[in-house]
């Protein structure tokens, strides 16, 4: 066994459901993943991290995947009453949560005919949090207490001077900053990129984290609506350098609660997220001690149920990315 990958001696085949939730992929585990055994959701998934780290690179690099798959490894819930436990990934590692990928696994729960419209409790290494399934197919997540943690913070970034934003977690962390240096649509996506990603290293030569010193590897832009019946979009880039295709469950958590922070939007108030490729999550927040506890609602749709094969004589089977 090399990380979480078969011996040459075996082929391995794990079940997974592709889905995307307004335009961002998510694929999810559903047989056939590393035993990470039981205890705290966190220590697992560092036992993920330390042990099969080449699995998931396997499922979420070329040639089974590709840099923008978000990935949902199925594990045992601590809690009896939890429908679920789940450890997201992606291109570049782990992650704490993921809005969007919540969405997609109780819309593959409900495929797998696990769940039925409800309340659902969903395990994530930073916390549990509740969703709800719309017997019409919406998926409503209460997210994990999202806050904001300075605002306007300035960093210079090379070739647009002096970028003002706010530091916000909303189960990832994020800096927020209202500037996009063009408009936000998906022909920009290159610039809007390089300049996501100008940010991100301006915030890290300056020493900029979040609490505790965590690093801040979502960057989010925001601008005016196409739509006037929604209230913003946005640019979101990713902790790999790939941009979110969906609005960002957890972007928008974080601007949640920045607005909430600054009087912008009320308690219980939705605001109308809109992302680069025009897709939609409603969202809205209430105040819970110093932070607020947000909830997003989109909908996602199952695309693949397939087996991915681990051939032992595949020189790629470990996945293209080292």
């Amino acid at each position: 066994m090399v990380s979480g990958v078969p011996a040459r001696s075996a082929t391995r085949r794990v079940r997974v459901i592709d889905s995307h939730t307004e335009g961002e992929p998510t694929r999810v585990v559903v047989a056939g993943g590393p035993e990470l055994g039981r205890g705290p959701l966190a220590e697992r998934r560092e036992r993920f991290r330390r042990d099969h780290d080449a699995f998931r690179r396997a499922l979420v690099s070329e040639p089974r995947g590709s840099e923008v798959l978000v990935g949902a490894l199925l594990v045992p819930p601590e809690a009896p009453g939890s429908a679920a436990a789940t450890i997201f990934f992606n291109n570049a590692g782990y992650l704490g949560m993921c809005g969007h990928g919540t969405i997609g696994l109780v819309t593959t729960l409900a495929h797998l005919g696990r769940i039925r419209p409800g309340l659902h409790a969903i395990e994530t290494p930073v916390g549990t949090v509740d969703t709800v399934l719309d017997p019409s197919g919406p998926v409503t997540v209460r997210n994990v207490a999202s806050y904001r943690y300075r605002a306007a913070v300035p960093v210079e970034v090379p070739g647009h001077g002096t970028v003002v934003g706010d530091i916000a977690y909303g189960g990832n962390w994020f800096f927020l900053t209202d500037g996009p240096p063009t408009a936000l649509t998906l022909e920009n996506e290159r610039a809007l990129t390089e300049f996501t990603l100008r940010v991100r290293a301006a915030l890290e030569r300056d020493g900029v984290t979040g609490a505790d010193g965590a690093r801040i590897d979502h960057i989010e832009i925001s601008g005016p609506p196409a739509d006037r019946h929604n209230h913003a979009r946005n640019f979101v880039l990713c902790p790999g350098g790939i941009f979110d295709r969906s609005p960002c469950g957890t972007g928008t958590s974080a601007k949640l609660a920045c607005l909430l922070a600054d009087g912008r939007l009320g308690p219980g108030e939705v605001w109308r997220q809109e992302g680069i490729l025009g897709t939609v999550f409603e969202g809205s927040a209430v105040w819970e001690g110093p932070a607020v506890r947000p909830s997003i609602r989109g909908r996602a749709f199952v695309v693949a149920d397939s087996e991915l094969v681990f051939d032992p004589d595949d020189p790629f089977r470990e996945g293209l990315l080292p």
